[in-house]
């Protein structure tokens, strides 16, 4: 993995789970709504907005970068809108790197030659 592809994938995984939390916490403002007289929906819909629109230009930075078949890049969006999907994406995006860095590793000391 070239340092691109890691960079790549480090910035999706850094905005993912600030984007599952701005929409858990949409999701609790729109109760609030309509249950009491808070009204956070405008500000946290901005917000998750924001951090949903990151998100989806990451992903395909990402896709571009590693060269992820659509099948991968439509399991990261739907975990995207999801509740809590964000949370998902960020621990498949760190196993995928991790894996990533132990090929490299075995390949560099000769133990396994791909």
């Amino acid at each position: 993995m070239d340092i691109h592809t890691a960079t790549a994938m480090r910035r999706l995984r850094l905005v993912s789970v600030p984007e599952a939390v701005s929409f858990l916490l949409l999701l609790v403002c729109s109760v609030l709504k309509r249950t009491t007289e808070f009204n956070g929906v405008p500000v946290m819909g901005a917000v998750h907005g924001i951090l949903f629109i990151l998100y989806l230009v990451f992903l395909l930075d990402a896709r571009s970068k590693t060269r992820w078949p659509a099948k991968t890049v439509a399991l990261y969006f739907v975990l995207s809108v999801l509740p809590a999907g964000g949370f998902v994406a960020d621990r498949k995006l760190k196993r995928e790197v991790e894996a990533e860095v132990i090929a490299n590793r075995a390949r560099r000391e000769g133990i396994v030659n791909t």
